[in-house]
């Protein structure tokens, strides 16, 4: 495994901080792993212009049919699993807009699947069963910048015509060089050395969190700050929603509730009917002449 050149990889190397830290206390233990936590922010606010591009770029594809699509085994896959499954009830969007895929599978989600990482073909065959095309968006996902999986859905991407961006933890890798847009915070070695889920993770967390959470206020999924086209699937989402209309609008929630049986729980058009005076029909018409932004809807009825 000597070509895989892991000495090269600052993912990979040994943190003279906390070379020491089976040795001390618990108490020490975690404010040593707290303090290396306390970089992975700083190490993201580098690399936000690329995130701010991807975020632009990625909602002029979806505008235009896109989807955006999540590639990575282990950690970094499961991480992309994660954002993808977390959009649809916040935003309102298809389980299909937004996916994960990971090496080896449904399986390899609660399961380590190490070896499927090392196929190239194997991430052309996934993506191929996902019918990509050249309005998609690959997002690659691999803390060491290397996983052969990554770099062959990412090759495969920029064949088709897909718009491709990487996500890394290490500087000038083979992932960056794959991608056309790479975003790579440089958060520098492991508490424990080579354990990239610790920082390394928690660094593509905050970075898919911008990404997804960017893309969604572009494309007018939010008010203010709140998710107004959130679904209410469960009790506690059918409160939320009610307490959003409250909020956008200040009426009482007993009116709120009134509103939102009518739309039949379309937060974002019982908002929008409130605050405009106009029926159900003639709402939700505006709301769709105008993209779903409450904000521009309003301006143009003023």
């Amino acid at each position: 495994m000597s070509d895989l050149k892991l000495d090269k990889l600052t993912t990979e190397s040994r943190n003279l901080n906390t070379s020491n830290i089976d040795k001390v206390s618990t108490l020490e233990m975690v404010k040593i792993i707290n303090n290396e936590d306390k970089k992975v922010a700083e190490a993201v606010e580098k690399e936000i212009p690329k995130i701010a591009q991807a975020i632009d770029y990625i909602v002029e594809r979806i505008k235009k049919g896109g989807r955006l699509i999540y590639i990575g085994a282990g950690t970094s896959g499961r991480l992309g699993i994660l954002d993808a499954s977390e959009c649809p009830p916040t935003y309102g969007v298809s389980e299909e807009l937004i996916q994960g895929i990971i090496a080896g599978g449904h399986e390899a989600i609660f399961r380590a699947k190490e070896g499927a990482e090392d196929s190239k073909e194997l991430a052309i065959e996934d993506l191929k069963l996902k019918k990509l095309s050249s309005n998609d968006i690959v997002v690659g996902i691999a803390a060491s910048g290397r996983t052969p999986y990554v770099v062959g859905g990412l090759e495969y991407g920029n064949q088709i015509g897909a718009l491709t961006i990487s996500i890394t933890c290490n500087s000038d890798s083979e992932v960056s060089k794959t991608s056309q847009i790479s975003i790579a915070p440089i958060v520098g070695a492991e508490v424990i050395t080579g354990s990239t889920r610790l920082k390394s993770g928690t660094a593509q967390k905050l970075v898919l969190n911008m990404l997804s959470t960017g893309s969604m206020i572009k494309l007018g999924k939010v008010y203010g700050n709140l998710m107004v086209d959130v679904k209410a699937t469960n009790k506690k989402l059918i409160e939320r929603a009610k307490k959003i209309v409250c909020e956008a609008t200040g009426i009482e929630k007993n009116l709120a509730e009134d509103i939102l049986l009518k739309t039949d729980y379309d937060v974002k058009l019982s908002i929008f009917m409130i605050l405009s005076g106009l029926s159900l029909n003639d709402a939700r018409e505006k709301l769709l002449e105008n993209d779903g932004y409450i904000a521009k809807a309003l301006e143009s009825i003023k």
